[in-house]
C-alpha cells in the first residue's frame, strides 16, 4: 500500500527471504529520505539508508539527523540499535587496496545492520602477494568472503584458489586508464578461472552482503533441518 509520500516500503520482506528493504537515497530528494525516515521511527521500526552522500545528509532536518548513525565513509545511515555478537565472525571482508574501503565498508555496514560481524583482511592487494599470504590461515577459517578489487581485480581469483569458502567477488571502480570506472574489473572477475567465484556489480557493496546473508541463512536453514 502507498503511503501518503508515494512510497511503497515491503515491510513483509524479511519474512519471505530473509532480508529486510533498504532504502537507496541515490536519486531521492531529501525531503523524501525525510519522509521515509520519519514513517519508520513513528512505527519503531529498523531502517538501513545506503548512498546517502553526506551533503544530502547535511541536508536533513535536525530531527532526522539526530535519529540515524551516519557513517560518512560507507554512505550508510542506520535507524535503530546495532548488536553484534561476539562469537567469531563467519564473513571476511578483503580488499586489494585502500581505495576500495569504501564500497567494503557498504558491505560491513550491512551486515553490522542484520546483525553479523565481519573480519577486515585490508589491503592484500596481488602487486604484494606475501600480504595475502601471510592472512591465508585465518580466511580459510571463514565461511564466505567478498573480495574487494579494482584495476585488473586479480585478487577474487587469486583468494578462490586458495580458501574452501564461498567467495564473492566485489569489482570496484578503481584504476587508471581502460580500468576507470570498474568494467574491467567486472570482466576479469566474469572470467575468473577460479571455480565458484560469485560476482556482483561495479560498487555494490550492499548486494554483495546481501549474498552473503543469504548464503548464511541458508547454512543455518540446513542445519536446523539435521
Amino acid at each position: 500500500m502507498l503511503d501518503e509520500q508515494g512510497v511503497r516500503f515491503d515491510k513483509a520482506r524479511i519474512g519471505r527471504i530473509g532480508l529486510e528493504e533498504a532504502v537507496f537515497a541515490q536519486s531521492k530528494t531529501a525531503e523524501r529520505v525525510a519522509a521515509i525516515v520519519e514513517d519508520a521511527a513513528a512505527e519503531g521500526r529498523r531502517l538501513l539508508l545506503t548512498r546517502l552522500t553526506p551533503q544530502m545528509m547535511a541536508e536533513q532536518p535536525e530531527h532526522v539527523r539526530a535519529l540515524l548513525d551516519y557513517d560518512p565513509l560507507s554512505q550508510t545511515a542506520i535507524l535503530g540499535e546495532l548488536s553484534l555478537p561476539d562469537s567469531p565472525p563467519e564473513i571476511a571482508l578483503v580488499t586489494a587496496g585502500t581505495s576500495d574501503a569504501r564500497v567494503a565498508a557498504e558491505a560491513r555496514r550491512t551486515l553490522a545492520y542484520s546483525g553479523i560481524p565481519a573480519a577486515v583482511v585490508a589491503d592484500v592487494g596481488v602487486a604484494g602477494l606475501w600480504r595475502l599470504l601471510e592472512e591465508v590461515e585465518g580466511l580459510r577459517k571463514m565461511s564466505v568472503l567478498l573480495v574487494f578489487a579494482g584495476m585488473d581485480a586479480a585478487l577474487p581469483s587469486v583468494v578462490a584458489g586458495l580458501v574452501p569458502g564461498s567467495v564473492i567477488a566485489v569489482p570496484t571502480s578503481v584504476g587508471y586508464g581502460v580500468a576507470e570506472g570498474g568494467r574491467a574489473a567486472l570482466d576479469a572477475a566474469l572470467s575468473s578461472c577460479a571455480p565458484g567465484v560469485v560476482v556482483v556489480n561495479i560498487d555494490n557493496g550492499y548486494g554483495a552482503a546481501c549474498a552473503a546473508l543469504r548464503i548464511l541463512n541458508s547454512q543455518k536453514a540446513l542445519l536446523l533441518q539435521r
